[in-house]
């Protein structure tokens, strides 16, 4: 691998292990403020909101700056969503504000990968890539979870400042001050990130054109035969992982009886799981043999139905290890396979950006669905159920449409696993 994979890998570490912590810390935030429990699921689409509207231009943004300043200016922005959340701005709003910031990030995070690697090394970048965020996952909801507990968060409070009114007065606030320093520290490694040698595209279309630009870009990618059903692989892993991530604390509740900082250990434990699989097919996959892992997410699917029978932590752990190594080893070749074809039709940020709107309002379409649920009186195993049965049908459909694409459009589908085998693109 290049140097300035190292230095992304590094800035990528610190930004998703102070997401991941500021979640637990903004779930703990309402809880102690008596907020209803729709709210705290509503934490899930509010993070996904900007992702969704900004689509057609934080795409276009990265591919106009260089990236890794685009990556600071995000961190930044994750800075204020913070001190938003501190300063008496209502959680959903301001944890949406640091979506805000994710929304231009990842664009800049996976676009760039494309522009410093060869194709041959995107399956192994994204492995380590996606091992290392999921290894920040794993540290940010433990982080999190002991941050907001009763002995780190009251000695978080008892450091004392001579002549200064933090105006923190609870854990999870304690807490939510110290991503801040987290995200500087990425912001930091941003800097050190290299200039690619890829071309710039500059901001030309205006508003309307940006608009068209990304409608023009979302249909190329759908309309690949590979692209498509990379796309809606990842779409829909990434739309029911996301809010599994609140389901599992909301599971671990009534299923165990945990709070806080101990059901976060099980999120932890689901991202110990998906980090192993993701590093075993970075290690055993090659991106033309990206499909073959389609068939895992129905099993991943009728796995996640499996959590309503379990009662006893010491079935849990290897039960969620096992689920987390199904889904990191579904979506890492899948994730790659798709970063390459997307650079092939349109550019890297484009591309990303592409993804992400379509990942992230199925995290939104999802998450809504299920805030409206729990509004309404759904339980977690009822929500576990739907989403379990959701998973395994639609990866079915996926399956289905990839081996009809290999017979109708045959020549199609070898001629892009061809380019798909070589360092060309």
């Amino acid at each position: 691998m290049k140097k300035g994979f190292y230095t992304i890998m590094s800035a990528q570490f610190f930004s998703s292990l102070a997401d991941n912590a500021l979640f637990v810390a903004a779930v703990e935030l309402l809880k102690t403020s008596g907020a209803a429990e729709w709210q705290r699921a509503a934490l899930v689409p509010m993070f996904a909101l900007f992702y969704v509207v900004l689509a057609p231009f934080v795409g276009a943004f990265a591919d106009a700056v260089p990236k890794g300043k685009v990556m600071f200016v995000s961190n930044s922005i994750k800075v204020v969503g913070c001190l938003m959340m501190l300063f008496g701005t209502h959680p959903l709003a301001a944890y949406a504000i640091v979506g805000l910031g994710a929304a231009a990030y990842s664009p800049a995070k996976y676009g760039i990968l494309t522009e410093l690697l060869p194709p041959s090394q995107l399956v192994k970048a994204n492995g380590w890539i996606e091992g290392l965020t999921i290894g920040s996952i794993i540290l940010g909801v433990l982080l999190g979870g002991q941050l907001v507990g009763p002995k780190v968060g009251q000695a978080l409070l008892g450091l004392d400042f001579p002549l200064i009114d933090t105006g923190v007065d609870t854990p999870p606030e304690a807490a939510i001050a110290s991503m801040i320093l987290l995200y500087v520290a990425a912001a930091l490694f941003n800097l050190r990130i290299p200039r690619t040698e890829a071309p710039l595209q500059p901001l030309e279309l205006g508003l309307p054109g940006l608009v068209r630009d990304f409608s023009h870009c979302n249909a190329r990618l759908w309309a690949d035969k590979l692209g498509q059903i990379s796309l809606a692989t990842t779409t829909l892993f990434w739309g029911v992982s996301g809010n599994l991530r609140y389901i599992v604390l909301a599971w671990a509740a009534a299923a165990l009886g945990y709070g806080t900082t101990q059901a976060s250990a099980l999120v932890g434990v689901v991202a110990i799981g998906t980090a192993v699989g993701a590093i075993v097919a970075s290690l055993a996959m090659k991106l033309d043999r990206a499909t073959g892992v389609i068939p895992l997410g129905v099993v991943m699917g009728l796995l996640v139905i499996g959590m309503n029978f379990i009662t006893d932590v010491w079935i849990a752990a290897p039960f969620l290890i096992l689920l987390g190594g199904i889904g990191g080893y579904l979506v890492v070749p899948m994730n790659a396979l798709l970063q390459h074809r997307g650079h092939n039709l349109m550019g890297a940020g484009r591309s990303i950006a592409v993804q992400n709107f379509n990942e992230q309002a199925c995290i939104l379409g999802l998450g809504a669905f299920y805030t409206g649920m729990t509004k309404l009186g759904l339980s977690a195993f009822g929500a576990i159920t739907i989403f379990g049965i959701v998973v395994a049908g639609i990866m079915a459909l996926i399956g289905r449409w990839h081996l009809r694409n290999c017979v109708r459009h045959r020549d199609e589908v070898e001629r892009l696993l061809a380019i798909a085998r070589t360092d060309r693109h």
